[in-house]
């Protein structure tokens, strides 16, 4: 039976049911469901070419022909050399779709699913629109990406459904796994290099590989737009390498239409979550290893809850590109000539990539856990029970005033929904005497201040990356919310100027669509205007009497990332005098904050994280804060001081910020 459990605001787009796939497999052979006949629907009714042919097609392409042909100008060298050296690129990268791989998988993942989940729901609706999609039009699947089993549970459901299982770029780190590595790549995946730098014969492989499996419609093509997993569980900002790859075949009317598919792939409880904090922490990533892959199966005991998989609908870009793109311009040069995107084509490929990750995000999943460990961010190290209850329930009824997609099951009280999440979340919090507490991370090493902070920050990083699950509901109210706390004149001129000073400075921290800044901020105001915690008379603001708890609450949602910011100003006005590089940077500002904590001046422990201090640098090198300098072959970053304190001046609201262009405000 499709759940019934997931709320959202009647006002917004109705919402698929969800269909638990782990119930029938609980309940029948695996073995039997592994080996059933497997008969997907293709593309315009073809006939699959084999994976051989496919890399044949893309050798003899005149795209790769061409490139061939410059880089033997340019480097006097035969032809046939570079030609070869295309057939080892390709031979390195290509996937090798094999049947009985595929089964073999099918078999292993619902052994270890029905370990470690409780529940694998996916939206029915979706996958049928799904299926319709791949048989009219190419289609490329983007999924979140917030764990490394995302790419199997893909393929796991699409062959559940009988659908057609897709071509999956991958890093190259997986290709060093012993057997495992081949056996991916025989199941879909196909490997690209974390850079291509200038290798002009690896991109003109790549990108033709990639695009022959499109326009052919070889099968769905599926990538991460945020190019890596989210150790924060926050969507990343998109990278547009294989986003430009899959709409150069429409641009240039290769295809009369591509699909764009936004998947949600939301985790009650993340497998990696303690490997993420250490790593934020500056723990090394550990090397994806076959022994590293069979050492993991110690989590099998483990309860990991249940995970929500929404496939979004399909997003036309023949639909997106309307009056926007220009096509006729790719009519002036011959095709197979690779030539660099324009400004338009540019900004197209930017928003695209832009709205599917809102699409994204407005599908991802909120589990009660969420809003929980949204509360104990607030108030560390714990809460009393009984006010932990309460206030998860009003902070229910807000987050589904703001449209989140919140799975909160029928008729059970909070009391039992909350015991239950914290349960399931045993590593991170317990109850202990009637208050619900944060647990440090147990290690043997000794009890120095900064082992103290670093098994304190483990916890707190895990506890926060759940918070960062719901932050993309609540963001643009709490700027609005922290531009009405801070400034002195509640007019809304005043107001939008500091929004707009802060969607600035967090453009790297949270998802905003570049040139929305008005219709974000109107978005947030509408929010805050509809759960009564503020009023708008003519253009100034006034917060209800009810409503100050609830700005309260949206500032202190936004605090933990205001004081990073202000940290890492702090450490370069106090402790920077020449310069600095991007590899002294991070450690650092890391040991600056540690001694903040052991002094008692600083509570957040977010400030640590890797991920807000490279956001931060970002940020700042964009405003101009920092420059890049060139210093004997080294990148040296350096610092106007004027700036950094202008900058934290306007964070503690002491000096205004610049106005905005008020467009339609």
């Amino acid at each position: 039976m499709a759940s019934k459990t997931l709320y959202s605001d009647p006002r917004l787009k109705k919402r698929d049911d969800f269909e638990d796939i782990l119930e029938e497999r609980r309940n029948s052979s695996d073995l039997r469901y592994a080996l059933r006949c497997y008969t997907p629907l293709l593309y315009k009714g073809i006939t699959p070419c084999k994976a051989s042919m496919l890399k044949t097609t893309v050798l003899k392409s005149d795209h790769v022909h061409y490139v061939i042909q410059q880089l033997s100008k340019e480097m006097g060298e035969s032809p046939d050399i570079i030609k070869e050296e295309a057939a080892e690129i390709l031979e390195e990268m290509a996937q090798s779709l094999q049947l009985g791989i595929i089964r073999f998988f099918a078999f292993t993942l619902s052994k270890a699913f029905k370990k470690l989940f409780q529940r694998v729901k996916v939206n029915e609706e979706g996958i049928q629109r799904l299926q319709q999609a791949i048989q009219e039009h190419p289609v490329v699947l983007l999924p979140s990406h917030r764990s490394y089993i995302d790419f199997l549970m893909l393929s796991y459901i699409l062959y559940t459904y009988d659908l057609s299982l897709p071509v999956i770029a991958s890093g190259m780190d997986f290709l060093g796994m012993k057997i495992v590595g081949e056996m991916l790549r025989m199941s879909g995946a196909f490997f690209m290099r974390r850079s291509f730098g200038g290798d002009k014969l690896y991109w003109a492989v790549f990108s033709e590989y990639v695009k022959t499996m499109l326009r052919i419609g070889y099968a769905p093509v599926e990538f991460f737009l945020e190019g890596t997993r989210s150790r924060t569980c926050k969507s990343l900002t998109p990278k547009l390498g294989l986003l430009n790859i899959v709409t150069e075949p429409f641009f240039k009317g290769e295809v009369f239409d591509v699909s764009l598919v936004p998947i949600s792939i939301s985790y009650e409880r993340v497998l990696e979550e303690s490997l993420y904090a250490h790593e934020l922490l500056g723990v090394p990533k550990p090397k994806e290893t076959t022994s590293g892959l069979l050492k993991a199966r110690k989590m099998l005991g483990d309860d990991f809850g249940s995970i929500h998989v929404y496939f979004g609908h399909p997003v036309s870009l023949r639909s997106l590109a309307q009056k926007k793109i220009n096509r006729s311009n790719f009519n002036l040069v011959p095709r197979h000539i690779p030539r660099k995107p324009t400004e338009d084509i540019q900004a197209f490929v930017n928003n695209t990539g832009y709205r599917m990750v809102r699409l994204q995000q407005e599908n991802m999943v909120v589990s009660p856990w969420v809003l929980i460990a949204t509360i104990l961010m607030q108030d560390l190290p714990g809460v009393d029970s009984e006010y932990l209850i309460e206030k998860t329930a009003w902070l229910r009824s807000l987050a589904l005033l703001f449209g989140a997609f919140l799975d909160w099951p029928d008729h059970v009280p909070t009391s039992k929904v909350v015991a239950s999440s914290v349960a399931l979340h045993h590593n991170i919090v317990r109850n202990v005497n009637g208050r619900v507490v944060l647990i440090d991370e147990e290690k043997p090493n000794d009890n120095s201040s900064d082992d103290l902070v670093f098994k304190k920050a483990v916890t707190v990083l895990m506890c926060a990356s759940y918070r960062n699950q719901i932050m993309h509901v609540f963001i643009r109210p709490a700027l609005v919310a922290a531009a009405i706390h801070t400034v002195c004149n509640a007019r809304k001129e005043e107001v939008f100027s500091y929004f707009n000073f802060l969607r600035e400075l967090f453009a790297n921290e949270f998802i905003f669509t570049p040139g929305n800044a008005v219709q974000d901020f109107e978005d947030g105001c509408y929010l805050l205007v509809k759960c009564d915690a503020v009023q708008i008379l003519k253009q100034d603001f006034v917060v209800t009497e009810t409503g100050q708890s609830t700005i309260s609450f949206l500032v202190a949602m936004l605090r933990p990332f205001l004081e990073g910011y202000q940290v890492v100003c702090k450490y370069l006005s106090e402790e920077v005098i020449e310069g600095f590089t991007e590899m002294q940077y991070v450690p650092a500002v890391r040991i600056f904050a540690v001694k903040m904590i052991i002094s008692g001046s600083l509570k957040s422990y977010d400030v640590l994280s890797s991920d807000m201090q490279k956001n931060c640098l970002a940020a700042l090198l964009r405003l101009n804060v920092l420059r890049k300098t060139k210093l004997a072959d080294q990148i040296t970053i350096k610092v106007n001081q004027a700036a950094v304190t202008r900058l934290v001046d306007a964070l503690d609201g002491k000096t205004p910020v610049q106005k905005a262009a008020l467009a339609r405000l």
